[in-house]
């Protein structure tokens, strides 16, 4: 699902990390949008591919993580 992202806002993220470009054969690529917009410039003849912002932001408390590490059978 395409995010609503003005021409100024996109302009603005253009050196934020976090963005995945997937080129016409499937491979990926991730860095900066103006890495991934390059990029697809480059292919432009072919395909630019398809651009998303991978969002992360999931964030661990210390003693979920200390639990994830138990259940896999990690020591402490």
């Amino acid at each position: 699902m395409a995010n609503d992202y003005s021409h100024d806002d996109l302009t603005n993220r253009l050196s934020k990390p976090g963005w995945q470009r997937t080129d016409a054969s499937g491979a990926t690529q991730t860095g900066t949008l103006k890495d991934m917009a390059t990029k697809a410039h480059a292919d432009r003849a072919k395909h630019p591919g398809v651009i998303k912002e991978v969002e992360t932001a999931v964030e661990l408390e210390l003693i979920q993580l200390q639990k994830l590490w138990e259940y896999l059978g990690l020591p402490n």
